[in-house]
């Protein structure tokens, strides 16, 4: 890649479209197309088309979905198939049409079985049922990869495509009723220290473990599969250490200065009981994430404070 390439990044308005512009921007890339939904609408194919025609991309990076944690895919389960759906066909198709030098998709962990043995490798993907809280969601991510393997297959496209674990970090969705669980916990903590409640409650049992990888960890990823890789084979980004959400709430709970106790709502799904990636293979490659969570958990908390107070 030469700093000088067009780069699409779509989605760069979220979470991660937005830390991989930061991180392009760092780098010297100066010619970044970026569009918002009201500039580009990612579920209209012919707008696509004609954006990519008019802009002719070099490279895009596939970050743009709609996103929600459990209790948002458990109302929406259309809307999270039938637009991540939309959104990733268009993107892709389009970018083969258009003579894209290479493409990177943004895919999920939530793609792999339920109950897959752990550390998750790459492979378990289609060996087993998926987690019913976000199915919708994981669907619509399996099909992109596999609509780009099947154009690496078929056309020799390069388009690869990445896993990340659960993330978090600036420009995360911190809305109580559709954030994922890091976001939430600080919304809730938060909250409770400002009106002095004595108890928080918390969905599920707290027993299930999950990874935690920081945007900016994942976008410096991003740059360098993009630069260095070129199997169509999935390949998982992660830390490649988990917590249980038990303990994940005590870090949150110190870090925001809430003082209080925590209550646990047992009649509230727990979700997939562990979710860890193996991720030797991006470490062979020569990779591994720098940032450590609590260390991050602080950085996020201090952003969405002065975020807060704009």
């Amino acid at each position: 890649m030469n700093t000088g390439d067009a780069i699409f990044v779509a989605g760069h308005r979220g979470m991660v479209g937005s830390a991989l512009v930061r991180l392009l921007k760092k780098h010297g890339f100066t010619n970044l197309l970026l569009r918002t939904r009201a500039e580009l609408d990612l579920c209209d194919a012919a707008a696509v088309r004609a954006f990519y025609a008019k802009e002719k991309p070099a490279y895009v990076f596939v970050a743009a979905a709609r996103v929600g944690g459990i209790w948002a895919n458990a109302l929406r389960p259309v809307e999270f198939l039938s637009e991540n759906l939309r959104i990733e066909l268009n993107l892709i198709d389009g970018a083969y049409e258009a003579g894209v030098t290479k493409l990177l998709f943004l895919g999920s962990s939530c793609i792999y079985p339920k109950m897959a043995p752990q550390p998750i490798r790459e492979d378990s993907l289609l060996t087993g049922s998926l987690e019913a809280t976000n199915e919708a969601y994981a669907l619509a991510k399996i099909c992109g990869v596999r609509l780009c393997q099947a154009y690496a297959k078929q056309h020799g496209a390069r388009f690869i495509s990445a896993m990340p674990t659960n993330l978090y970090g600036p420009e995360d969705n911190f809305d109580l009723v559709t954030a994922h669980v890091l976001p939430a916990l600080i919304g809730r903590f938060h909250v409770a220290k400002n009106s002095g409640d004595a108890s928080v409650t918390l969905w599920g049992t707290g027993s299930p473990y999950r990874e935690f990888l920081h945007v900016d960890d994942l976008a410096e990823a991003c740059l360098f599969l993009m630069e260095n890789y070129e199997s169509p084979e999935l390949i998982n980004v992660g830390c490649g250490n988990d917590l249980r959400i038990r303990e994940l709430a005590d870090m949150v709970r110190n870090v925001v200065g809430y003082s209080g106790d925590i209550a646990w709502d047992t009649s509230k799904p727990d979700g997939t009981p562990r979710k860890l990636l193996d991720v030797s293979k991006l470490a062979k490659l020569g990779w591994k994430a720098r940032i450590g969570l609590e260390e991050g958990l602080r950085t996020t908390y201090d952003w969405w404070l002065a975020e807060s107070r704009r």
